[in-house]
């Protein structure tokens, strides 16, 4: 789950991580009232949508005057931002952020993430920070600084020195840059973070270190423990099709392709892309069921797969464990009578109860077209959308 540049700050600044003031509006004039809370003569008007690279597109301006901050926020809401993250399409800017300007020295680069090779957390932190910083990462790697941290120890004030040298943190600001990491690690952990960025990381000509932008990704297995975090799911960030699945609890994202995946497992659903594009098309989406997923969730999952104009095929790929293969094929039929099927449909199915399974499917009364093994069923798949109209 992704959450706005706002609400990260919201909750970072729980953890007392240096942030300036800002607020967030929804209107012109309430954009230039906050500038009057706020107070100062330098302001920052920021579009809130869930990608990055929002100033390449026009969607970060500084204001030195009130009418200034009219007139951005003029002409940033209610605009179509296309950024390199959002695709050509843009997403709709229906929130602004309102900041504090500062007098900034360098502009510097810190994140955060699970490292699943080591199962420790992993800081990033570069001395090229600011929007070019997937361009270092690209040309540059040897930029990038990477510091794992033990969950055993958890974060010690020695990683707070390292990760300054590796930033040239000046002596005078050494003390501030261990606590400012020190406040990130411990609310990366406290709020089940799977990504933390701060870009740019600022030092100030005053020699503080503080987060000028904030992003923040959250494991959405642990979200029952967060029911606030939770709450600041925005929809309008999201496909209609994600906003459905999160209420029955599935794993999905919207893809390109043309065929629509249904998968019990993220490993399996990973496998079943993968052989889907080696063998010449293109995913429509990700679609994992779950383990334990009963008839209503997966009839559910398949209504989600067929509201997808682009899906020309739907592929079932189904490994029967804790799910077993009967109620896999009850959902289909349940779902596919109800929608009234138009489009091809495969399907894989092993494991528990695949007999039952099998049959059912075969008694329906659906073009349903069934697969021996994995191959097969991403060719019958592949042919069937391709011949589709």
């Amino acid at each position: 789950m992704n959450v706005h540049e706002y609400q990260a700050k919201e909750l970072l600044r729980r953890y007392n991580v240096p942030l300036l003031n800002g607020k967030v509006a929804e209107s012109v004039d309430q954009a230039v009232s906050v500038t009057q809370e706020l107070g100062g003569s330098v302001w920052v008007v920021k579009a809130q949508i869930h990608a990055g690279g929002r100033g390449k597109g026009g969607g970060v301006k500084v204001a030195k005057t009130r009418d200034d901050v009219k007139k951005y926020a003029s002409q940033i809401l209610g605009m179509q931002l296309v950024t390199p993250q959002t695709g050509p399409e843009g997403k709709k800017v229906r929130k602004l952020f309102v900041e504090q300007g500062c007098e900034i020295a360098r502009e510097l680069y810190c994140a955060m993430l699970i490292d699943r090779a080591t199962s420790k957390v992993m800081f990033m932190v570069s001395q090229a920070g600011g929007m070019d910083i997937e361009e270092v990462a690209h040309k540059t790697p040897e930029k990038i600084f990477k510091l794992y941290i033990d969950p055993v120890t958890g974060f010690m004030p020695y990683h707070g020195r390292r990760l300054a040298f590796a930033l040239d943190i000046p002596k005078d600001s050494l003390n501030k840059a261990g606590a400012f990491f020190a406040s990130l690690y411990k609310a990366f952990v406290d709020l089940d973070c799977s990504l933390c960025e701060i870009n740019p990381l600022v030092l100030t000509k005053s020699g503080d270190v503080i987060a000028l932008d904030a992003k923040l990704n959250f494991d959405d297995s642990a979200l029952f423990r967060h029911k606030d975090i939770a709450e600041m799911r925005d929809p309008n960030e999201e496909s209609a099709q994600e906003t459905e699945a999160a209420k029955y609890d599935l794993a999905f994202i919207s893809l390109d392709g043309t065929i629509g995946c249904m998968v019990n497992g993220a490993g399996l659903a990973m496998a079943t892309l993968d052989i889907i594009k080696l063998h010449g098309a293109e995913p429509a989406n990700f679609l994992d069921v779950g383990g334990g997923a009963n008839k209503e969730k997966v009839t559910a999952a398949f209504k989600i797969i067929l509201k997808d104009p682009k899906v020309k095929a739907i592929l079932v790929n189904i490994f029967g464990g804790i799910m077993k293969c009967d109620v896999i094929a009850e959902g289909i039929i349940a779902a596919a009578k109800e929608v009234n099927l138009s489009v091809p449909l495969v399907a894989r199915l092993e494991g528990t109860n695949v007999e039952q399974g099998k049959k059912l499917l075969a008694e329906s009364g659906l073009k349903i077209t069934p697969a021996s093994d994995l191959t097969d069923a991403a060719q019958k798949v592949v042919a069937a959308a391709k011949g589709a109209k």
